[in-house]
């Protein structure tokens, strides 16, 4: 019974021991300002770091190790910021390339899933990253809508913010040029009106990519016939493409992942179109999957183990430990049987 009683009286110690909410109360602040000035964040008032280190001080609080380490300089870990959900190939497979990486240089990852539209929730786990010691942030998902929000949580943290626009981050891929690559291929091949079926609003690399495929058109003289938005995946692209060829008026179809470009081959065989013979049909990233659709799949390939190597040496560059990347390749064309000439 006494030790029963022992160990009762050690797990009220451990439940009664002020946490990091309990100095954020104290002090009248945030958890994530207490994190900023347990970590040293330059970008602390002296009035709300006094406060704070009163309310840590009368409270008898102490930073857990990975805080303590963070503070020191220490840590070995990334924090990895998923804004997917881990439902889509590329962010998916960033993510592994990103582990890898890491590891290769030393460091650990730990990942917290985020609800891009949701600053509390991206405050969040920014929060918890910084409380497990993280020294650094990477963002996979949709950069528009979730980097200027996860950036000011993060004030002060090195970020990169992956599957970015053109320029907006040396670890990047060159989507835009991506998106040139298509266009050219499809007009090389003599098609001059065409569609384009893009990714979902807020996500920078779809909306880089039609950018590229549209400049690319307007330089010889044309822009795309239709434009139907999708959300990556097929059944959204089945859903467009029916849209699409209920129109016409074009020959070739720039899908701005593989995934959608399988939901349009589903709707152009139910619509009774013959692809390659009546419609050209690029995708992009070029999937495991992609060889084995029925045409195989002409794409975009990216480089996704270079682009997690890529993505650490930029976070390890911001912190002063190496040198920058240099840009990031643009996608290789790879072609098979879903592209021809046009009709």
């Amino acid at each position: 019974m006494a030790r029963v009683n022992a160990v009762g009286d050690s797990e009220h110690s451990r439940a009664a021991a002020p946490s990091i909410r309990d100095v954020a109360r104290a002090a009248g602040v945030s958890h994530m300002t207490v994190s900023r000035v347990l970590n040293r964040h330059p970008n602390v008032s002296e009035a709300t770091r006094e406060r704070v280190q009163q309310a840590i001080t009368d409270l008898h609080f102490r930073p857990s190790r990975t805080a303590r380490a963070l503070a020191h300089g220490s840590s070995r870990v990334i924090g990895v910021l998923e804004a997917t959900g881990a439902r889509f190939h590329g962010p998916a497979s960033t993510i592994v390339a990103i582990e890898d990486a890491a590891r290769t240089e030393g460091f650990s990852v730990m990942i917290a899933v985020i609800d891009a539209a949701d600053a509390a929730s991206e405050a969040a786990a920014v929060e918890h990253l910084l409380d497990q010691g993280a020294i650094g942030l990477i963002l996979v998902g949709p950069g528009t809508t979730a980097s200027g929000s996860i950036a000011e949580a993060a004030s002060g943290v090195p970020l990169v913010v992956m599957h970015a626009a053109e320029g907006a981050d040396r670890g990047a891929a060159d989507q835009f040029e991506g998106g040139r690559r298509a266009a050219r291929h499809l007009l090389e091949l003599g098609h001059t009106a065409m569609a384009h079926i893009a990714g979902p609003a807020g996500w920078l690399e779809a909306e880089s990519r039609a950018r590229g495929f549209a400049a690319e058109l307007a330089a010889a003289g044309l822009a795309p016939v239709s434009v139907a938005v999708g959300d990556w995946t097929a059944e959204s692209g089945y859903r467009a493409g029916l849209e699409l060829l209920a129109a016409g008026g074009f020959t070739a179809v720039f899908c701005a992942n593989d995934q959608m470009a399988l939901g349009l081959l589903h709707a152009a065989r139910e619509a009774g179109v013959d692809v390659p013979a009546q419609l050209s049909v690029i995708g992009y990233d070029d999937i495991s999957e992609a060889a084995h659709y029925a045409p195989a799949l002409t794409t975009l390939r990216q480089d996704f183990p270079e682009l997690g190597r890529r993505a650490i040496a930029e976070l390890l560059s911001q912190l002063g430990g190496g040198p920058a990347p240099e840009p990031m390749p643009a996608p290789e064309l790879i072609v098979r049987e879903s592209t021809s000439a046009r009709p």
